[in-house]
């Protein structure tokens, strides 16, 4: 891969982005202003990368140079140069290379996510329960902030069912990977011959929608209005605050009964919705994709058995990257930085694969 032509359409577009930041009425389009501004500091950093990448390169062939001038002394240094350079120039250059594919539109958004009881009972809920307050100390650790939006409770502590929006920088861009089927492996408590049972979960993570993003009319949807439920708390019975849509085109159904405030309610309903709507339609355009080049990460099929959770062998395997620990009591904890980064690292070299390949074929 040639990187100095990229380097230098980076360098230009950057100089495209500065000229528009310095434009005074940027700012009265608030939308394109977060825009440029987003894709001015990504340059940034890529252009700092660009510039280590560069000077790596030229250290590299002047210690080649001196290493090969005839002069002892000179040959000296270079050899210490030459112990040290490859290195740290092969990890710049794959930094580099991860830095020329295009970044997903939606990675700097917040997320919306959803967690299900799957096949197990009370054990499948309880384990709901626990990939709830991972997701939740993991933010807490990141300074993301976590807001529950509906849940349903189970028996013995587990959930039926939770949403809640997580908002913080890159949030979608390292949860995405999350959505598909968890699976835990375990000797339940209410389990009396210490027999392992198996039991899932379902994640589904959604990028935030905008309005811009999913239109959807008036006469689209059917809101009804019901007294909030749940367990115990201040008005949670007396009040009819809970709000349900039905999105009558899709079939698709939202509920919000977590604040007192019916109109906040609806508000996050539709903030749901729109998840919803704008994630259908872009697991519709990833299957045509996907006619085209597999893609084991990143799916958001909810079908998909994506990890597992073992706990009398302390192992998390996520079958996707074929990627083991032996921290299961770190990562249900929240301590998921590990795993994602090799999901991010391994969907990077996925699609820069791809890219190569069509540039080869073109």
């Amino acid at each position: 891969m040639d990187l100095t032509s990229h380097i230098t359409r980076f360098r230009a577009r950057f100089g495209e982005l500065e000229t528009e930041l310095a434009k005074p009425n940027l700012f009265n389009d608030q939308a394109r202003a977060q825009e440029v501004t987003r894709e001015h500091a990504r340059l940034k950093e890529i252009l700092a990368l660009a510039e280590k990448y560069e000077q790596l390169s030229g250290d590299l062939r002047e210690a080649r140079e001196m290493a090969e001038s005839g002069d002892e002394e000179l040959a000296e240094l270079a050899a210490e140069e030459l112990e040290r350079i490859p290195a740290e120039l092969e990890n710049a250059t794959r930094q580099m290379r991860f830095a020329v594919v295009p970044p997903d539109p939606t990675d700097s958004r917040n997320t919306i996510v959803e967690i299900r009881a799957g096949t197990g009972g009370n054990e499948a809920a309880l384990f709901a329960a626990d990939l709830q307050r991972m997701y939740q100390r993991c933010a807490e650790r990141t300074g993301w902030k976590v807001e529950i939006m509906d849940a349903s409770a189970a028996d013995l502590g587990g959930v039926r069912e939770v949403v809640f929006a997580v908002n913080g920088e890159d949030v979608y861009k390292k949860l995405k990977y999350e959505s598909g089927v968890h699976r835990v492996q375990r000797v339940p408590a209410t389990e009396t011959q210490g027999r392992i049972h198996t039991s899932t979960a379902t994640v589904a993570v959604l990028p935030e929608a905008e309005e811009v993003d999913v239109e959807i009319k008036p006469e689209e949807i059917r809101v009804d209005i019901t007294r909030s439920g749940g367990p115990g708390g201040q008005g949670v019975n007396t009040t009819d605050s809970c709000v349900q849509i039905t999105h009558l085109p899709t079939g698709l159904i939202v509920r919000c009964q977590d604040a007192r405030s019916q109109h906040k309610n609806k508000d996050k309903a539709m903030g749901i919705l729109r998840a919803r709507l704008l994630e259908r339609r872009e697991q519709e355009e990833h299957e045509k994709y996907a006619q085209h080049r597999k893609s084991q990460i990143g799916s958001g099929d909810r079908n998909e058995k994506i990890r597992t959770y073992n706990f009398p062998q302390n192992r998390i395997t996520d079958h996707r990257i074929n990627f083991t620990t032996h921290n299961l009591p770190g990562v249900l904890d929240g301590d998921l930085e590990e795993l994602l980064q090799a999901l991010m690292t391994a969907d990077l070299e996925d699609k820069l694969a791809a890219l190569e390949s069509e540039g080869a074929a073109t």
